[in-house]
């Protein structure tokens, strides 16, 4: 008999035992790996709620700060980020926690948002490589841009969530800063349903959501809302400075076309601060002009003739080129007051017809 044949059978017996330990981990590993995936299922369909979902804010300006404190007191779990850590301080003392860079917000947080000022700082928040909210994020996470951007970078953002086994929601908003302390901002949606529908509990928090169609979708829907304003903003001021040439009490003017016709949701936000000069932002001059460059560019793209906002985007220009960029859109008045050689500063009193001079 040759010498290893004596451990035959121990072997045999090792061979045996050790089918029976990898079949049973092999089991266990299929079972472990179901349940995960069940698990997972579960989660991507369950709706949002203080309980199951960690929140985080990337940009807290003008608009931001209210719809984070909104967050806060429902009774989210927020972490945020700003370029300004000082802006972040009335948050941080409703509970709100701080973060040090975008990539370590997403990575304490299911769902992260983001309202910048502009397409580069959208790029920069999300996709740069090491600090971007993207790199942090969790497979499984989603990312919400509610900056006014660009339709194709929307896109894109969505597409490089999908890459890393996430999700990405363009929904920029509208109602300014007033909409935003009273929750009643209009939400422009665009990506996949299912996520948005998700969603739907977060955003019911911050105002009313439309959901638009396929990524880029949201955006599109609101550079048609900035053509709508731009043109409506422009009627608005005209029509003061034409009264105030007039004669009219402009306090008086207003009121009487407010319930007509030409009342519109800007006369309602802005007729009685123009007549009070009352110019502080709301929503920027500077993002405005941005906002509808990125409109006049789109309309290149779809060979679109739009003349009024053309002339909107000239005179909101002249008032950046006066140094009046971080004024509210309604300091648009300004422009058409120097174009004049007129001042609505009576604070709408019969001003009569004279010249400034």
């Amino acid at each position: 008999m040759r010498p290893w044949s004596l451990f035959s059978p121990l072997y045999s017996h090792c061979r045996r035992s050790s089918s029976y330990v990898f079949a049973a981990i092999s089991t266990r590993t299929t079972t472990i790996t179901t349940h995960f995936h069940r698990t997972m299922a579960t989660t991507a369909s369950e709706p949002t709620s203080p309980s199951n979902t960690r929140l985080g804010w990337i940009g807290t300006g003008v608009m931001g700060l209210s719809m984070c404190s909104h967050l806060i007191n429902a009774g989210y779990n927020l972490t945020i980020f700003t370029r300004t850590p000082s802006k972040a301080q009335p948050l941080l003392s409703l509970g709100a926690h701080w973060a040090d860079s975008p990539k370590t917000v997403a990575s304490q947080s299911d769902v992260v948002f983001s309202i910048v000022g502009y397409p580069s700082d959208v790029r920069h928040v999300i996709l740069h490589p090491s600090t971007g909210a993207l790199s942090g994020l969790r497979p499984g996470g989603i990312i919400v841009d509610m900056t006014t951007s660009d339709p194709s970078l929307a896109v894109e953002i969505h597409s490089a969530a999908t890459s890393a086994g996430c999700s990405a929601v363009d929904a920029p908003v509208s109602g300014g800063d007033r909409g935003a302390r009273n929750a009643t901002l209009s939400i422009f949606t665009g990506g996949d349903g299912p996520i948005i529908e998700k969603l739907k509990p977060i955003f019911a928090l911050l105002g009313r959501v439309y959901y638009m169609g396929a990524p880029g979708k949201g955006q599109f829907t609101k550079l048609a809302n900035q053509i709508t304003i731009a043109s409506t903003m422009v009627g608005l001021c005209e029509g003061l400075i034409y009264a105030h040439k007039a004669g009219l009490d402009l306090e008086l003017y207003l009121s009487a076309i407010s319930t007509g016709a030409a009342g519109s949701k800007s006369l309602d936000l802005y007729g009685s601060r123009i007549l009070k000069r009352d110019f502080d932002a709301g929503f920027f001059v500077n993002h405005f002009v941005k906002d509808l460059g990125i409109c006049l560019r789109e309309c290149q793209n779809m060979n679109l003739a739009l003349p009024g906002l053309a002339l909107a985007q000239q005179l909101y220009l002249s008032l950046k080129a006066y140094g009046e960029g971080d004024l509210g859109t309604q300091a648009l008045v300004l422009a058409l007051e120097r174009l004049n050689n007129v001042s609505l500063d009576s604070a709408g009193g019969a001003a009569g017809s004279g010249n400034k001079t």
